[in-house]
């Protein structure tokens, strides 16, 4: 698939401090990409680099070839969902979805045609004369949705668009979300810091970390083929332990596990291991490739549990039975034979 939207190099400072490096990344037409970190990776500065309202220090955005960089947001043809939504409250629902169309000058019968048309889109057909203080979050969500939808723009940025959704109605939001958007298939951008919610939405997931763009992929490339450690520690569950390269990881005297590197550092090399709570087994007598530990914090999950065990090489999670071991129980951790292989990654300094 070709490129619709295209970021490239995007630097951005703020005073002494880089707030994006060289972010570079595309999005063909209708594709969903997420924008996935932790506080202060980026992400949001890119979002807002992209509609506009930040300048980049360096980089250019482009849409369908067409060079954005240097065009106010009113004239990029985006469409913005806020992470606060920024409804009128004074306004019913449909006035709220036809601010956006009046403002760039749209017929009336034209506008109420339109809006018609985007509220039954996102599931809201005949909430035209509701307020949207006598809606809930997750309708307003959806209106919010609707106003940045009715004009139709090239592009849909989202920031954030369920953080203010209690855990139920956030899953039953993100599902009505994904289906309005792929019901228009428009190119979507959106952040967010939810790992779940950017593998359910994105075609693929880009991550982010001190400014930096880590990886990006779908999430099945994320989880298994991490390109970084920091992805590796990032997505999903894992343990990171400090290890020495011998063939496979040295963690504690002579004890080795097979372990994966993309690029298998030099002999004698300090790497950190980054380990899958599945990828671990705990067991209750002494072996060749185990680590001697305690049960420190035992988290029930119905018929599996998760174990956190401190060991001489640091502290672990194990997935195991439910009635594996008790907090306070003295085990042993080993490599699971089916589970998989641990990840070496080469030690590097912090920036």
């Amino acid at each position: 698939m070709s490129d619709f939207l295209r970021l490239e190099g995007l630097e951005k400072r703020f005073g002494e401090t880089a707030v994006t490096r060289g972010v570079s990344l595309s999005a063909a037409r209708g594709e969903i990409v997420a924008l996935l970190g932790p506080s202060g990776s980026g992400k949001t500065t890119v979002l807002r680099l992209v509609a506009g309202f930040e300048v980049p220090d360096a980089g250019r955005i482009r849409v369908e070839g067409e060079d954005v960089t240097d065009l106010p947001p009113e004239r990029r043809r985006f469409g913005m969902v806020f992470q606060h939504y920024a409804l009128f409250p004074h306004m019913t629902v449909g006035e709220n979805v036809a601010f956006g169309l009046r403002a760039g000058g749209a017929a009336a019968g034209e506008t109420r045609e339109r809006v018609t048309e985007t509220l039954s889109l996102v599931g809201l057909a005949g909430f035209e004369d509701r307020r949207v203080t006598e809606i809930s979050g997750g309708q307003q969500q959806r209106v919010a949705l609707a106003r940045a939808l009715a004009p139709s723009p090239r592009v849909l940025l989202l920031d954030e668009p369920l953080s203010n959704l209690d855990p139920a109605l956030r899953d039953r939001t993100r599902r009505e979300l994904k289906r309005a958007i792929r019901k228009v298939g428009i190119t979507t951008l959106f952040v967010t810091h939810e790992q779940e919610e950017a593998f359910e939405l994105g075609d693929r997931v880009a991550v982010l970390h001190r400014g930096r763009l880590e990886q990006i992929g779908t999430p099945e490339a994320l989880f298994e083929r991490p390109a970084t450690r920091f992805v590796a520690s990032f997505i999903g569950r894992s343990s990171v332990l400090p290890a020495v390269w011998s063939g496979g990881a040295r963690l504690e005297g002579e004890v080795v596990w097979p372990a994966e590197a993309g690029a298998p550092p030099t002999e004698g090399a300090s790497v950190d291991l980054v380990v899958r709570p599945d990828a671990l087994l705990l067991a209750a007598a002494p072996r060749k490739d185990g680590l001697a530990g305690t049960v420190v914090e035992r988290r029930y999950a119905g018929r599996i549990a998760f174990y956190r065990v401190a060991t001489g090489a640091g502290e672990v999670e194990v997935l195991a039975a439910a009635d594996a071991a008790r907090e306070g129980d003295p085990v042993v951790v080993a490599p699971a034979p089916s589970g998989p292989l641990p990840l070496a990654f080469a030690r590097e300094s912090e920036p």
